[in-house]
């Protein structure tokens, strides 16, 4: 018998017809449009674009980035960055403390191929970090993560910044860069005014902590933090030297859901496209979309151009749709696109992501760093 092998979900110059679902669809137009409002975002503030990858996972989307101006990207974890330094970028920021033998081996490994920066909040991951650069020969910039409110990781006050920076210059093979200052809980904090108060504060207690430093003698070249929901006034704050957004690009149901005021107009791009397998009730019908393509802790998916129908429930390998008064049950076999609530985790579920256009698949791009989570 010869070898069984998986057909693609689609090939470049399919009609998006033909795509086999369900399926990551990316609409091409929407979504370089996204990336050029952020792009002139960042160079209208004087401010550095470093999109976050860990929202995609895709090498060809940081390139494109990359291309149309950004800097670098930001990852969460060490494994995540390999496939982007094997696509080429060149400069990547590790957003988050990297504590363990066998990562900062890797992250020393990774600094012999790109620029690589990573974050620190204790002296003893710093010492540690310092010697596994020095036995290979390796350096990186090191960034003093402050908390400016996530209360999540980060050094607590003025004083620890000042003693980790201060560390840094004594030890080898790390140079101290600046500090990130990154608040994710007012993302997602729907109203313009509440994020734009809370954008603000955290942009001061940022401000205190570079003060701080400036007075013990560190220059902090890099101010980072920020994301997509606060972009726009971090950019425009005068502390922050760098913003890392990253779901911009693609938008999702949490976003989407926003008061965004005037400063920008992103376009939903990003979506996933179902087949309906069951329609068992006059009021119901069954997509093949489920929690193996996608995930409910923002909510459940929006049904895009389908007024009065909407999801009611997601389980494994299905999702459930209802008609209102308004609406009608899709039919058999029907095919419906979904906005994602969080493109983050809904990206990491798929092996690629089909980029279309006019109606047709233009590239079908891996989501070559899905999983790796060391």
């Amino acid at each position: 018998m010869s070898e069984l092998r998986l057909p693609p979900v689609a090939r470049p110059g399919d009609s998006v017809n033909d795509v086999d679902t369900p399926a990551l669809v990316l609409e091409l137009d929407a979504f370089e449009e996204n990336m050029r409002t952020m792009q002139a975002l960042a160079e209208l503030h004087g401010v550095s674009l470093r999109p976050h990858a860990k929202a995609h996972k895709c090498p060809e989307v940081s390139l494109r980035q990359i291309a149309l101006g950004a800097d670098g990207i930001c990852c969460q974890k060490v494994t995540e960055a390999v496939p982007f330094a094997r696509a080429g970028v060149k400069d990547i920021l590790i957003a988050n403390e990297v504590v363990g033998a066998q990562k900062l081996a890797l992250l020393a490994r990774l600094a012999a191929e790109a620029r690589m920066t990573v974050c620190v909040d204790h002296p003893e991951a710093l010492a540690a970090l310092s010697a596994a650069l020095d036995a290979h020969q390796s350096c990186v910039d090191v960034l003093v993560e402050v908390d400016i409110g996530q209360k999540r990781c980060g050094v607590q006050s003025h004083a620890e910044a000042v003693a980790l920076a201060d560390q840094v210059a004594r030890l080898p093979n790390v140079r101290f860069a600046g500090i990130q200052a990154y608040h994710g809980g007012i993302q997602h904090k729907h109203s313009f005014e509440q994020r734009q108060r809370a954008a603000e504060k955290g942009a001061r207690l940022a401000a205190q902590y570079v003060k701080a430093l400036q007075q013990a003698g560190h220059v902090c070249e890099v101010v980072t933090g920020g994301g997509t929901g606060t972009a726009a006034f971090d950019a425009a704050s005068g502390v922050f030297t760098e913003v890392q957004p990253g779901s911009y690009a693609f938008m999702d149901g949490d976003y989407g859901a926003m008061e965004w005021g005037d400063l920008m107009v992103l376009r939903h791009a990003l979506f996933l496209l179902g087949t309906v397998i069951s329609v068992p009730t006059p009021e119901r019908a069954v997509l093949d979309v489920g929690l193996k393509s996608t995930t409910a802790e923002s909510g459940l998916p929006r049904v895009a151009g389908r007024d009065g129908l909407r999801c009611t429930g997601l389980n494994d390998e299905h999702c459930l749709l209802a008609a209102d008064e308004a609406g009608a049950r899709p039919a058999l076999g029907e095919r419906l696109r979904l906005i994602p609530a969080h493109c983050d985790p809904t990206f990491n579920l798929h092996d690629e992501v089909v980029g279309v256009r006019n109606g047709k698949v233009e590239a079908v791009w891996p989501v070559a760093a899905r999983g790796l989570s060391r």
